[in-house]
């Protein structure tokens, strides 16, 4: 088998796992991947986001879902020729289900499949209008008191929420709730966005005014619409914020601004939801099927109690509630943490005339931007990507094609390449007494992402200042606040006017506490993560983002969020959820998340 070209030897294996799959051959089928083997699934076959390891696991897998899946049809993709490097044949693939279609990535070692995505597409009799089933638009003939568009729209608008009920309440219309809010919309699931802001984007204007996005423009389009070709590499917060209220208005995405939720509980009886919202002034109860919590990933802002705050005389804000330099100018700021968001806030601080002191209390993992975008990225999400045939999609399914359990052997000589490249870099930061880490294992800044959402630090210029001693630097925990300072447990004394707290966000499930009630936070556990019994990732390995995107232990409760790449592909995959359980589709679901470690 070994002498056989990429395409025949791929070929082969996908006929013989599509006579294994046809006959019901589960075995057959299974051994027909590899004993370090993995079968990344994002809906096709799990009705979850599920990844399975040896053959062991896909039997299991196939023998629990493949009678009402039905997976087969295996081909390579048309137009797209499988390579081999390395001992490695990777070939673009398509297959279909019992109710839908996908494609995915396939890799072959020895003859065997190594790692395998299937990720599903679109379901059957139920595609989304768009190419050569786009609407038609114009309604071309003559008709008595025919309703234009623009009617059409202010009655949907006037009736959604009141007269009928969305299948689908989205809470949270940042990044995350738009985009599921226009993948629902092509689907046909009638759903609703609230948001708390007056506008859609002011999620991002209402942060401090020297944010910009750290990810380059190719990681971050949205879905169906991509970044004009002149957008900046690094999109500034408030312009972030007008392309998501541009976004919401051209996708026709229901979108109610000005709207808390101040309760929302679930009827077992209905199997409904009872969602209240103070919609600017008004009170309006929502009764849809399906919740989602599209509230960020970072959930709550963690607002840690330290002896003494209630004496300090000057400001303390959190990160999220910090709006900027402006009044600080020739004041002492001290803000505590050591991640994005402090660096940002710091050299911001800085640039405004204040004086700066950073207080970090742990390590931090740094890569330089440039670095991170030529060595991390460019193979995937750049201009030169693009030159070479990698789409965003593309991009999108050869990240989402390698396994959480392995990904961090592919990380590893990348950011290998980084510290080499940027020594003298780091060099300077530990010489200013700045703690540096790559991750419990090197792997650097996605694994940590991945694996906590906190860490690292993306440098678009604040560390030089920490180099040059222009932010200046502080280690340790924090003992206590006096009237003007921060004391720490040292006993070193800043003196402060004001004090950001870029101390993070707690889990998700907090939201679920709130809004809900802590039976079902504690029902659902924690949220983000993989288990990788890292730092800030305890175990037990689960394989995947812990109830992200994917059925949760709490019935018609879901959690969306992530950063613009995560909220753009995985929108797909959980409207895809949503949209076969409005349509009475079989959904049976396979490796239900367990409930790990509550908070």
């Amino acid at each position: 088998m070994l002498d056989l070209t990429a395409t025949h030897q791929t070929q082969e294996v996908l006929d013989s796992l599509n006579a294994a799959l046809e006959s019901g051959d589960i075995d057959r089928a299974a051994a027909l991947f590899a004993t370090d083997s993995y079968w990344r699934d994002l809906v096709a076959v799990s009705w979850n986001l599920k990844t399975v390891e040896g053959p062991g696991g896909v039997a299991d897998m196939l023998g629990h879902q493949l009678a009402q899946t039905r997976i087969g049809n295996f081909q390579i993709q048309t137009g797209e020729l499988p390579a081999e490097e390395g001992g490695v044949v990777t070939a673009w693939i398509t297959f279909e289900t019992r109710v839908g279609r996908g494609w995915g990535l396939l890799r072959l070692r020895d003859g065997r499949i190594w790692t395998l995505l299937t990720a599903l597409q679109e379901l059957k009799g139920f595609e989304e209008p768009r190419g050569k089933r786009r609407p038609m638009g114009a309604e071309h003939g003559a008709q008595k008191n025919r309703s234009s568009w623009a009617e059409r729209r202010a009655e949907e608008e006037a009736a959604l929420g009141y007269t009928t009920q969305p299948y689908v309440v989205i809470i949270g219309g940042g990044q995350g709730g738009i985009a599921l809010g226009a993948r629902l919309r092509q689907l046909g699931v009638p759903a609703l966005v609230l948001d708390k802001h007056d506008r859609p984007g002011d999620q991002w204007r209402s942060r401090y005014k020297s944010l910009c996005l750290h990810d380059p423009i190719w990681y971050d389009h949205l879905p169906y619409i991509k970044f004009p070709d002149n957008w900046p590499v690094f999109t500034p917060k408030d312009k972030v914020g007008d392309w998501l209220e541009m976004y919401t208005k051209v996708m026709e995405i229901p979108y109610w601004s000005r709207s808390e939720v101040t309760r929302a509980r679930y009827d077992e009886a209905t199997k409904t939801w009872t969602v209240e919202v103070n919609r600017d002034g008004e009170a309006v109860t929502l009764r849809p099927t399906q919740l989602v919590l599209a509230t960020g990933m970072s959930g709550k802002p963690n607002l840690p109690r330290f002896p003494g705050m209630e004496r300090f005389k000057g400001t303390i804000q959190h990160s999220s509630q910090h709006r900027g330099p402006d009044g600080w100018a020739g004041k002492k700021a001290v803000v505590i943490g050591s991640n994005n968001s402090a660096h940002d806030i710091c050299a911001a601080l800085w640039e405004g005339e204040a004086d700066v002191t950073m207080v970090q209390r742990s390590s931090t993992h740094i890569v330089r931007s440039d670095s991170l975008m030529e060595i991390g990225l460019g193979a995937l999400y750049s201009e030169e990507a693009l030159a070479n045939g990698v789409t965003t999609e593309k991009a999108d399914m050869i990240f989402a094609s390698l396994p959480y359990k392995i990904m961090h052997e592919f990380q590893i000589p990348l950011y290998d390449q980084m510290r080499a490249r940027d020594a003298d870099f780091y060099a300077g930061l530990e010489k200013a007494g700045f703690e540096l880490d790559w991750g419990d294992d090197g792997s650097g800044l996605f694994m940590k992402y991945l694996r906590r959402g906190s860490g690292y630090y993306i440098d678009v210029g604040a560390s030089q200042l920490i180099i040059d001693g222009e932010v200046k630097l502080a280690k340790g925990g924090i003992d206590h606040f006096e009237e003007d300072a921060v004391v720490l447990a040292d006993g070193t004394r800043l003196p402060a006017d004001l004090v950001v707290l870029a101390t993070g966000f707690g889990s998700m499930n907090g939201w679920a506490a709130d809004l809900i009630s802590q039976e079902v936070a504690d029902k659902v556990g924690k949220v983000w993560g993989l288990g990788s019994d890292t730092t800030k990732d305890p175990g037990p390995w689960e394989g995947e983002q812990r109830n992200m995107w994917k059925p949760t232990q709490q019935e018609n409760l879901w959690f969306h969020g992530g950063n613009l790449h995560q909220s753009r592909h995985y929108s797909l995959y959980l409207a895809l959820q949503l949209k076969a359980r409005m349509e009475g589709l079989e959904t049976p679901v396979y490796g239900l998340q367990e409930v790990h470690h509550l908070s």
